[in-house]
């Protein structure tokens, strides 16, 4: 849809920022590395994604809270089931496809009665043959779990949510305008992306929005921080395409605008950077 002409995308970068769903590293050739997740009690179900470059060959070993450690894991395309004290454990290896040179394994965590086996979970991976090492983990978002489950070394880099990594979006992320602070609840870009996001920042804590019911309440995320850069692209267009200023007002040219526009928020030294990109959106200001 970015690529349609006369038309921009805005994309939150999503309020994973400060979850424990998210941990990194890079692997290097024969190294472990191990990954302790803790599972809280009463949790029903849980997923595991890991995120490598399909080149790099890894080893993938489990421990259980109780310290039972499973069989290695086989690397062959396909489900493999284990049984691990009250949990049954699926992994599933995929493979590259038509867009992308990495590759999804998926864990999936089964109770064998109600609840998964809480605890410490640990993870180890080695490095059989290295050719990129990055790895990425992630559990689910939009805090569907237990507060208590979540990786114990999260990773804040990395955290945008789908569809903000798409090149030809304009990606937001969110302050409190109150304080000119960046909001640490905001999705992250990282070194892993070949291109900066996000792009900008705009106003996303206790911003003033209608309710379901009727009346106006304080709300607080990405969702409501994109709302404001639409606005200011939409202005921006109108301007351009429909006054005949300037009829190529549409895409990369208004990200560009807009990120020449933005402004330093206090504790950057650094712009572009994985929190704010370019700054803070301050066309908003003008109308």
């Amino acid at each position: 849809m970015a690529n349609v002409g006369r038309s921009v995308t805005c994309v939150g970068t999503g309020n994973n920022g400060n979850d424990r769903i998210h941990t990194a590293g890079k692997l290097r050739q024969g190294q472990t590395e191990m990954i302790e997740m803790s599972i809280g009690p009463y949790e029903t179900t849980l997923n595991l994604q890991l995120w490598k470059a399909y080149a790099d060959e890894i080893e993938i070993s489990i421990e259980t809270p109780s310290g039972e450690k499973l069989p290695g894991l086989s690397e062959k395309i396909g489900t493999q089931r284990y049984r691990a004290g009250e949990t049954d454990l699926l992994v599933y290896y995929g493979k590259p496809g038509p867009f992308q040179v990495t590759q999804e394994i998926y864990f999936e965590f089964i109770p064998t009665g109600t609840y998964l086996t809480s605890g410490i979970w640990k993870m180890y991976l080695r490095g059989r043959r290295i050719k990129e090492g990055n790895y990425n983990l992630w559990l689910p978002g939009g805090n569907i779990l237990n507060p208590v489950t979540g990786f114990y070394r999260p990773t804040a880099e990395e955290t945008l949510t789908i569809p903000s990594t798409a090149a030809r979006v304009i990606t937001v992320g969110a302050y409190d305008s109150r304080l000119n602070a960046f909001a640490d609840f905001s999705g992250r870009g990282g070194k892993q992306l070949v291109y900066f996001k996000p792009d900008l920042v705009a106003p996303g804590v206790d911003i003033t929005a209608p309710v379901p019911g009727g009346g106006y309440s304080g709300m607080t995320g990405t969702s409501f921080a994109v709302p404001f850069v639409t606005g200011a692209a939409a202005l921006m267009m109108e301007w351009g395409i429909v006054r005949k200023n300037d009829p190529f007002l549409w895409g990369e040219k208004v990200k560009a605008y807009l990120r020449r526009g933005a402004q330093p928020l206090p504790g950057f030294e650094q712009y572009p950077n994985a929190s704010t990109g370019w700054g803070e959106d301050v066309i908003i200001r003008l109308h």
